[in-house]
């Protein structure tokens, strides 16, 4: 069995590849001072550089974690989400509300892929 890491940091990979499938960590946005658009958009398109490295794309995602700042934040994230995901191929999915890390920080996302 062949595990490739991609990006590690000194306390995570941001993206893992095991089995045909690709784990990657929480994705947080660059630029905290944009609104949850325009975090949700940077997480996104990171999502998107990350699974490409790895061999694969949002068309293979099987599931997501979302986690928001604040809750009512759901219906602005999920007009950025809906763009972005594949429609034909949804993946299962959760999103909650979560104290951040960063309080600047207004959405988190962790995906699973196939390859």
């Amino acid at each position: 069995m062949s595990i490739v890491r991609h990006e590690p940091s000194k306390i995570l990979s941001h993206a893992v590849e095991c089995n045909g499938m690709v784990f990657l960590a929480g994705t947080v946005p660059g630029d905290m001072s944009q609104d949850i658009k325009g975090q949700t958009k940077q997480v996104v398109d990171e999502i998107d550089r990350l699974l490409a490295k790895a061999g694969s794309s949002k068309s293979k995602v099987l599931s997501a974690t979302i986690w928001l700042a604040d809750i009512r934040d759901r219906g602005a994230m999920n007009e950025i989400w809906s763009a972005w995901v594949d429609p034909a191929n949804l993946p299962a999915r959760a999103c909650i509300e979560s104290k951040m890390a960063d309080a600047r920080c207004l959405v988190e996302i962790m995906v699973t892929a196939a390859k």
